[in-house]
């Protein structure tokens, strides 16, 4: 799928727009990219196949868009604006909002700024910490950073390594993208979002937490567990689409 560019809060975003019906944004997780979080795993497919408008967005410093390597140009609010930016951009009223891991962290971001964007939220692979936070973020920067990868020993911090290295990634924008201090969301935060929203997340995702640790702080949050799946597997699995889609059709009835 082709991509498309904007500049927008002075950033140069890649994204695409395929398909009609009922838009839906898509924004990806730490290390990852539109054709790696979407378009690979079936996602991008499965949407317009349920005839959606499926618009999805390189953060900054990830995919094709631009990279920074100072870290205090990827604060949750500014990446979160620049998909504000783009659903403006495109001229639209409201969308629904899909994110995934880091994605799911900007979404909450997103959806506190603009609700009037927002008609129904889905949080993927980010349940409780999304409150608590996921921590060991400095030991994957020292990961992404290092020259060769032999040399990490934290296994959870060389998984996101061998990702980045996987998807041909740019290490040292991720790793300035993962220093800052993760900004939490605290539980008041949270009971903020009043969209309809889907929290799942795998049953052995240790990253994400329980999806009813963060369901039950949203007002009208209904919790999904992926069986079977952590977190890196989680994505692309058939029973996340089908609940995904369950979820979009049965709240537009």
């Amino acid at each position: 799928m082709s991509r498309k560019y904007a500049t927008l809060n002075g950033v140069k975003i890649a994204y695409i727009d395929e398909g009609e019906g009922d838009p839906i944004l898509l924004i990806h997780g730490f290390a990852s990219s539109i054709t790696f979080n979407w378009i690979g795993p079936g996602w991008v497919k499965a949407l317009l196949d349920d005839g959606r408008r499926v618009i999805a967005i390189d953060n900054r410093g990830h995919g094709q868009s631009d990279k920074f390597y100072e870290p205090e140009r990827y604060e949750p609010d500014l990446m979160a604006a620049d998909s504000i930016a783009l659903v403006e951009h495109l001229g639209l009223k409201s969308v629904d909002v899909m994110g995934y891991s880091m994605g799911a962290r900007l979404l909450a971001f997103f959806a506190l700024a603009r609700s009037d964007l927002v008609n129904r939220v889905i949080f993927g692979g980010l349940g409780e910490r999304m409150i608590s936070g996921v921590g060991r973020w400095q030991e994957v920067a020292a990961a992404l950073e290092a020259d060769d990868p032999a040399t990490v020993t934290d296994q959870g911090a060389l998984a996101f390594r061998k990702f980045a290295d996987q998807t041909g990634s740019d290490r040292m924008a991720l790793a300035a993208c993962i220093r800052p201090s993760r900004k939490k969301l605290s539980a008041e935060d949270v009971s903020k979002i009043v969209a309809p929203a889907l929290v799942a997340v795998g049953e052995t995702d240790e990253v994400g937490g329980t999806p009813e640790g963060l369901a039950d702080h949203l007002p009208n949050g209904i919790a999904y567990t992926i069986p079977g799946r952590d977190h890196m597997k989680a994505v692309g699995d058939k029973a996340f689409k089908q609940a995904v889609l369950a979820f979009l059709n049965n709240q537009s009835e």
